[in-house]
């Protein structure tokens, strides 16, 4: 059994990572609500504070990256900065700040999302810096300190949430959050590490 920091597990992607953490210790977190703790990911204080306060940990599972939807004319600079520091530094800042604390061995598995692959109209903030955290991933599994894993899990739009999502993803199959749990689990499971763990229909 590890003990899995589940960053939004309250959201529909957290609730679909629990289902693939159902094996570990999982200490939730997030921004409010009925969470073990509250953090603020774009706050590098408040994720600093986060690790202290639970001490020792095996694995990091974030599934969460707010990002502004507007044209690529219309988008202004605060909008992208807005996506930019809780999508692509707030995360990163996970992994930055968090390899001070993991256990040795331990994982970090971020998420990204279809749409640098797959793009919308309105969506080009998500886009980038989905595509951003991918590469990242790719790139710092080779740097990182006490054999810590990381990777990203790229999921298309889940079915729990297609009634939110579905009328700007027109052509899209949507997936059960089952289907996207098993790939959280294998991430903090297996052995793999800088892999773009994609699960589309």
């Amino acid at each position: 059994m590890k003990t899995v920091i589940l960053i939004g597990a309250l959201g529909k992607m957290g609730q679909a990572a629990l289902t693939g953490l159902s094996k570990h210790r999982v200490i939730t977190a997030g921004r409010s609500g009925d969470v073990d703790h509250i953090v603020d990911i774009t706050n590098e204080a408040s994720i600093r504070d986060l690790y202290k306060k639970v001490g020792h940990f095996d694995a990091v599972v974030n599934t969460v990256g707010f990002c502004e939807y507007a044209e690529f004319s219309e988008m202004t600079q605060t909008q992208w900065m807005t996506t930019i520091m809780s999508k692509m530094m707030g995360q990163i800042n996970l992994v930055r700040i968090g390899q001070e604390y993991i256990a040795d061995g331990g994982s970090f598995t971020l998420i990204s999302g279809i749409l640098n692959v797959k793009p919308i109209p309105f969506a080009i903030a998500d886009a980038t810096t989905s595509g951003a955290i991918d590469t990242f991933v790719k790139c710092v599994a080779l740097e990182m300190p006490r054999n810590i894993r990381i990777n990203v899990v790229n999921p298309t739009v889940l079915e729990e949430a297609w009634d939110v999502y579905g009328e700007m993803m027109a052509g899209f199959q949507p997936v059960p959050g089952k289907l996207v749990g098993k790939a959280f689990e294998r991430s903090v499971d297996g052995f793999i590490t800088g892999e773009v763990i994609f699960v589309d229909a």
